[in-house]
Parts: C-alpha cells; sequence; structure tokens
C-alpha cells in the first residue's frame, strides 16, 4: 500500500508541473473536449449509459479497447475511425509530457 502510495504522490507532482507548460495544457484540454465529445456521441448515437460511453472512450484512447462493445451503425464506427486516429495521438502526447516530468523529477531525487 505505501508503494501505491508514493507511486501515486509521484503522479500528482508530475502532473503538478507538467500543467505549468502551455503545450500540456493544450493537450490537457484536447483531450478533455474529445472524451466529451465521443461521450455525447455514444450517448446520443449508440445508445449506451453516460458511464459506459466514458468507459469506451477512455478505453480506446488509451489504446486498450473495449472488449465487447461495438459500434452498431455507420455513422458510430465512421465517428470511432476518426476518433482513434485523432485521439489516439493527442492522448499519447498527454502521457508522453507525464512520463518527461516523472523521469526528470526521478533524475533531480537522484541527484
Amino acid at each position: 500500500m505505501l508503494s501505491f502510495l508514493l507511486t501515486l504522490k509521484r503522479l500528482v507532482t508530475g502532473l503538478w508541473r507538467a500543467l505549468k507548460l502551455k503545450n500540456f495544457q493544450a493537450l490537457l484540454a484536447l483531450v478533455v473536449i474529445t472524451l466529451t465529445s465521443g461521450t455525447i456521441f455514444y450517448v446520443k448515437e449508440e445508445g449506451l449509459s453516460v458511464i459506459d460511453a466514458i468507459y469506451f472512450c477512455v478505453a480506446t484512447l488509451s489504446t486498450i479497447g473495449h472488449p465487447t462493445f461495438v459500434p452498431q451503425t455507420t455513422l458510430g464506427k465512421t465517428f470511432t475511425i476518426i476518433y482513434i486516429i485523432v485521439g489516439t495521438g493527442l492522448f499519447l502526447g498527454m502521457i508522453g509530457y507525464i512520463a518527461y516530468f516523472l523521469i526528470k523529477q526521478t533524475d533531480k531525487e537522484s541527484d
């Protein structure tokens, strides 16, 4: 449990440092907009509940994927293709910034 708490502290510290950069702020805003628009789309078009739609969006953007849900409509499938291409790049860019600050933080601790 202690290891989890220390890791969580490092993650929050890395996020806090990353939030000071304009590029990270822009990526974070774009990811939030992407998640929001995806959630709204899947609730309206595919009939998912809000929590299922958010779960599907996060699983899709984090490249994990959802094991059981497949869009049923042609519009849903087309939207999902575009959503994956655009959203995955944004999400991974944001994760890259967080990873950079976590590594940078570790370098400072070892000095």
